[in-house]
Parts: C-alpha cells; structure tokens; sequence
C-alpha cells in the first residue's frame, strides 16, 4: 500500500535470512540488508552503520526499536505490538495509517511464474497442504489430515480427482513422510530451498489446508482460498489474512488452551489439536468453498 502511494520509490528492506528471499522479486528493491543476529546487539549495531549514511525519505520499523530515531529521515513510522485482541495485519495498517487493511501480497517476476507452471504442468486441479509447523504442538495430526485429503478429493469434495501438493521445511521431512508415503502421487516440495518459488506454486493451486505457519500465510497472500487449522495459537491474532481465508480451532480456546492453563507446558511437543476432528475440518472446507464459489 505504502509502494502504490510512490510507485517511483526506491525501497531498501532490512530483515533475517529467512525471510529475505520474500522480497527477491520486488520491483523497487534497491537493497536488501541482511540482519544476522550476533552477541551484545551486535546485528542492530550493524544495521546502524550500514543505514546511517542515507537521508531516508520514510523509515518504516515494524519492530518498535529505537533505530527509526537513530537515523535521518523525512517520516518515521514506528509500529509496536500492543495489547488489544486485533489481528497483528490491522494493528500494522491501523499504526501505519493506512485506509482499510489492505492484505498481504508478495511479488513474483513473470520468469518465476512461468517456471512454477512448468513444474506442475498439465493436469487437474492442485489442492496444497502444509501439515507440519514450527512447533508440534500445533501440528493436526498426520492421520487426519489424510482422511481430510480423501474427503475433499473424492468425487462428492470440493476438488475432485485433484493432486495433492505437499510443502514444508527440510527438516520438517520426518514427521510428514507418514503423509507422503500414503499419497504416492502426490507433489512432494518438502524442503523446497527457495520461499518465493514456494509461493509460486501455491498461487498455481486452487486450495490450501495447513497449520498454523508462514506457508498459511504466503497460501493467503497468494489469493487462494486457504483453511488454517487453530489450537494453541489465537486465530484472532495470527490467523491467515484476506477474503479468501477461513480458520477452523479446536473446541478449546486459544485462552483456555494456554493462557488460563496453569498445566500448560510451551516445551511440548505433542500435539494439542487432537480436538480438531475431520468432520469439523472437511465442513469448514466446503464452507469457505462455497463462499468464493458465489460471485
């Protein structure tokens, strides 16, 4: 939104590496600083030197730190997390002043576009699942996601007939191999090294089913309708973002689930959506179908 305010803009972005490869098809990238994290604050000591030579037009820091005051700048527009019960994209575009919430979007050159299309050739429609995450405590278990997968593929489920996609980290491999193993035809791009090409492939399919994670974001970001499946995490903060998004949780809350549960242990890596049935999953499904299936 800020780029189409100035679409002359030269931007530079500061970030991780894991991130970084995001923004590799931004148009106005002029430069893009990698933040390697480093003893005593030392990764936000070298941000400052690598920064300080530049008179910025705006200085955006969607981390609240203190190094938006720290260099020159026409406009500084400094975002901190706040406690109110928001979703993290409308408390950004709220403190950034921007009109509406606009949804997350990524850029893809026609090139990478163009090669996702040849990766996945010809053939019937793409149904993408994510069934793993950064921790296993919000991960649906393995077994129902592939009873999910057979319900929405089968001749009465939305996507018929279609191929299943299957994405993750590398080393996330373990503990969705059960899943690969059970749909031989399936389109293996656990550990595909490069999240842009990732994202490629998900604006190619027509439906997303994953846990709570990036892929369910870049899933959202692409315009696809995706489903993200809640348990220990508040949907109504990190939910996937944008008109073609649904969520479905376990019958717990987020709050009784962590917050009001003295037993709760953020060390464990057992699953907590055991309360998540198929049923509930394939009915949300179909749900947010129909609903991008009406003009």
């Amino acid at each position: 939104m800020l780029l189409t305010q100035d679409p002359t803009a030269q931007v530079t972005i500061a970030c991780g590496p894991l991130a970084a490869p995001l923004f590799a098809d931004l148009p106005q990238l002029a430069h893009l600083h990698l933040i390697q994290r480093r003893p005593r604050l030392g990764h936000w000591w070298d941000l400052w030197r690598a920064m300080r030579g530049q008179a910025w037009s705006t200085i955006v820091d969607l981390r609240g730190s203190l190094l938006a005051w720290v260099l020159r700048a026409d406009r500084r527009l400094v975002c901190r997390a706040q406690k109110r019960r928001e979703h993290r994209v409308a408390e950004l575009a709220r403190q950034l002043g921007l009109p509406g919430q606009p949804a997350p979007c990524l850029w893809l050159s026609p090139e990478r576009q163009d090669r996702a299309r040849r990766l996945l050739g010809d053939g019937p429609k793409i149904l993408a699942v994510g069934p793993t995450a950064n921790w296993g405590a919000k991960e649906w278990p393995i077994e129902r996601f592939l009873a999910a997968i057979k319900a929405l593929t089968a001749e009465d489920g939305i996507l018929p007939g279609a191929r299943v996609a299957v994405f993750g980290a590398k080393s996330e491999r373990p503990r969705a191999q059960m899943l690969l193993d059970q749909l031989p035809a399936s389109l293996d791009f656990i550990g595909n090294p490069d999240l842009l090409d990732c994202f490629a492939l998900l604006s190619q399919s027509s439906f997303y089913l994953g846990n709570d994670s990036g892929l369910m974001h870049m899933a959202a970001a692409a315009g696809i309708p995706t489903l993200g499946l809640f348990g220990p995490s508040p949907e109504w903060r990190y939910g996937p973002y944008g008109a073609a998004t649904a969520v479905v949780r376990t019958p717990q809350s987020y709050e009784e689930m962590v917050v009001n549960n003295p037993d709760f242990d953020h060390r464990r890596e057992e699953s907590l959506m055991t309360g998540l049935s198929v049923e509930a999953v394939v009915k949300a499904a179909h749900q947010l179908w129909l609903r991008q299936s009406q003009p």
